[in-house]
Formats: C-alpha cells, sequence, structure tokens
C-alpha cells in the first residue's frame, strides 16, 4: 500500500500525541533553554539486550565505549498487538511516538501515515541522516524515512526515499533502488536531486558535504566475520561531517542490525564481533559529542532477541559461554544509554515511544512541525 502525500500526518495525532507529550512536559522544564540540544545521535543496536552488550564487553577484554554513560535507562519494547515486537514496529514506536502492529513501518495500528522525527527535523530546517549494516530500506531505518504497511515491501519503502529531503544515508539495498520490478531506476532519480550516489565505502569516507546516497551493497552488507570490516564507524563519521554543516543541527539515526542477525543464528561470536562493531560506531558519536556540547547522544535497541544468557566467561581471555532460549525475538526491556543535553530525561522506566516524545521535546518540536 502506497500513500498519497496530503495523508502525511497520522491522523490519530491529535488524539495520542498530547497525552505522552503531557507526560513528559515536567521532566522538560528543569532544562534551560541554552541547554537544549541542537543535534541528536540516535543509534539502535538492533536486537540488543544487556547480554548481547555483556557479551561484546566480556570479548574485548573489560573494554567498551558504552562504559562512558552514566545516564541508562530501561524500555518496554511491546508492540501494539503482539508482547513480543518486531523491528518493523518497534522503529515506528521509536521513531513516531506511537505503538503499532508488528510488520508495519512509520503506520499506526490503523496503517495511517504517522510522522517521523527525521521529518519533523527535516521540517524545522535541521540535516537528516540514516545509517546502517542492514540494507537501508530493512524495517528499523525504514521505520524513521517510510510509511508502509508491510515491512517487506523494500521497492515502496525506497519509493519513499525520494518524497523527502534526506540529506545522508549509507547502508545496503541498492537493488531496491536499482533492479526494480517497476523498471525505474531511482539512482538516475536521486541524482536528478543532486544526491551523490557512490556504491563504494573508500569513496564514500572522503565526502564532506553535499547530498550523499551511499548504497554499499546490492542487498545486505557483510557481517564482520565475513568482511565488512569498519564500515559502520566510517559511514557514521562520514554522515557526521556532512551534516555538521548546518548550523541549526542535525537529526542522525544509526543501526547495528546484525547483533540482532547473530542472535537469530544462536551465533555468539558473530553477536560478539557485531556488539562491538556497533560500539565503534557509538565511540565515533561520543567523541563528537564531547567537543560539541549541544549534541545528545541516545543508545538504545528495538527489542532484544534470542534470549541470551551468560553462563560464564573470563574478561582477561576474552571468552564467553552462553545460552539462547530461543531463535526469535524476546519481550524483556531493552537499556536506554544518553550523554549530552537531556540526558536524564532518559533515566528510569520508560516506554520506546517515549524516546521519541523526549527528542520532539528537547529539539523544541511541535506535531504542527514548527
Amino acid at each position: 500500500m502506497r500513500f498519497h502525500p496530503f495523508f502525511f500526518t497520522c491522523l490519530a495525532l491529535s488524539v495520542c500525541f498530547p497525552i505522552a507529550y503531557k507526560a513528559c512536559a515536567q521532566d522538560i522544564n528543569t532544562i534551560a533553554d541554552g541547554n537544549k540540544p541542537a543535534n541528536i545521535i540516535l543509534l539502535i543496536g538492533d536486537g540488543m539486550g544487556l547480554a548481547q552488550i555483556h557479551t561484546g564487553l566480556t570479548v574485548n577484554k573489560g573494554t567498551l565505549n558504552l562504559l562512558q554513560f552514566k545516564q541508562i535507562g530501561f524500555s518496554r519494547t511491546q508492540s501494539a498487538n503482539n508482547y513480543i515486537t518486531d523491528s518493523g514496529a518497534g522503529g515506528t514506536a521509536i521513531s513516531t511516538g506511537h505503538k503499532t502492529y508488528n510488520g508495519a513501518i512509520g503506520v499506526d495500528k490503523n496503517s495511517f501515515p504517522c510522522k517521523s522525527i527525521l521529518e519533523y527535523a527535516e521540517e524545522n530546517g535541521l540535516s537528516t541522516g540514516l545509517v546502517s549494516t542492514s540494507a537501508i530500506t530493512h524495517a528499523t531505518p525504514a521505520s524513521f524515512i517510510a510509511h508502509n504497511k508491510k515491512r517487506e515491501d523494500y521497492e515502496g519503502i525506497a519509493l519513499d526515499f525520494l518524497k523527502t529531503d534526506i540529506d545522508v544515508f549509507i547502508g545496503g539495498g541498492r537493488d531496491n533502488f536499482a533492479s526494480r520490478k517497476d523498471h525505474r531506476n531511482l539512482i538516475q532519480e536521486l541524482r536528478m536531486k543532486n544526491y551523490q550516489v557512490i556504491f563504494s565505502m573508500d569513496s564514500i569516507k572522503n565526502v564532506h558535504q553535499g547530498k550523499l546516497a551511499g548504497l554499499t551493497a546490492p542487498g545486505h552488507n557483510l557481517s564482520i566475520q565475513d568482511g565488512r570490516d569498519d564500515m559502520l564507524k566510517n559511514a557514521t563519521a562520514t554522515a557526521i561531517n556532512i551534516l555538521d554543516n548546518n548550523e541549526k543541527g542535525f537529526f542522525l539515526m544509526v543501526e547495528g542490525s546484525m547483533i540482532d542477525f547473530g542472535a537469530h543464528y544462536n551465533n555468539p561470536n558473530m553477536v560478539a564481533q557485531e556488539m562491538i562493531d556497533f560500539d565503534k560506531a557509538v565511540g565515533v558519536a561520543l567523541e563528537y559529542a564531547q567537543s560539541h556540547p549541544h549534541t545528545l547522544v541516545i543508545v538504545t535497541a528495538d527489542h532484544e532477541t534470542g534470549g541470551m544468557s551468560i553462563i560464564g566467561g573470563n574478561f582477561r581471555e576474552g571468552t564467553v559461554n552462553v545460552n539462547f532460549a530461543t531463535t526469535n525475538h524476546t519481550g524483556i526491556m531493552v537499556p536506554v544509554f544518553a550523554f549530552g543535553p537531556g540526558a536524564e530525561l532518559f533515566q528510569g522506566f520508560q516506554e520506546n515511544t517515549d524516546i521519541f516524545f523526549r527528542m520532539m521535546q528537547l529539539y523544541g518540536f511541535s506535531s504542527s512541525g514548527k
């Protein structure tokens, strides 16, 4: 199902937006205007629960950039129709503030399109970006830019990229733009919209300005164990360098997709390597935030995958023994880490939708987009 541009804002927004928005109002009033972020970098470790983090920490011999965070909370991840969410509903809750059904992308439980934090940022003159190790049309990044009843409609999701003014996106999924059933060449259409369309990370990481579409693989990128190297770290740094050109500020979402893949496979080595790789991107974001004090960094997950538990390990040797309860997602809460102006708002227990509303308020956006 595709949507007419007129139906861009969720019809339910006038009902459910003020309820959750008001719930955060008392918290936000404690933050001085001069200490609110101009930039937000949201990093999502897909499938990342506490066991995945501790596995990465152990294999990395007791060191992760995540240890720098002091403001920590927990997010409840249940979707509108299921105790256990998928990435479409989980991503949509974070990106739009709406609980929705599993499989949905940027629509509410009645399939009405809901405006995302990325789209609000665009309307308010900020620069915007998406980075992912999966296809950029996959559920989590798609939920920030697309509106679709079905997460599997990758070609339909790719079309939605042409309906926005996103400044930079880097990830796999080239075939969804170039080898389509409708025979449209979205690569050419992106170039006509002044995007630099680049397929190699060696070239992508040298871009410092302008609009960039980095399509780094036909589908998903390789895993770390199969040779992806520092794609996520370099893509995050490139996106920040480009977005930093806007004095008004920016919004950037970065996804470490394959923590989830490793947990689905019940492969602890893949989980550890993808967790450490994701943490490198966290390090890039923190380094930027430390030198740009009006930057808020948030790290969370859309859900936990695998029911992963740690039954033994050794920090000195970098070894860990784990069990998995399932090859699917679980309903357990996931952590939320925050650093920078407004970070204290993300402490404690919260719904995943609260992350959207707190970002909206910290930016100073309203539901009208201004």
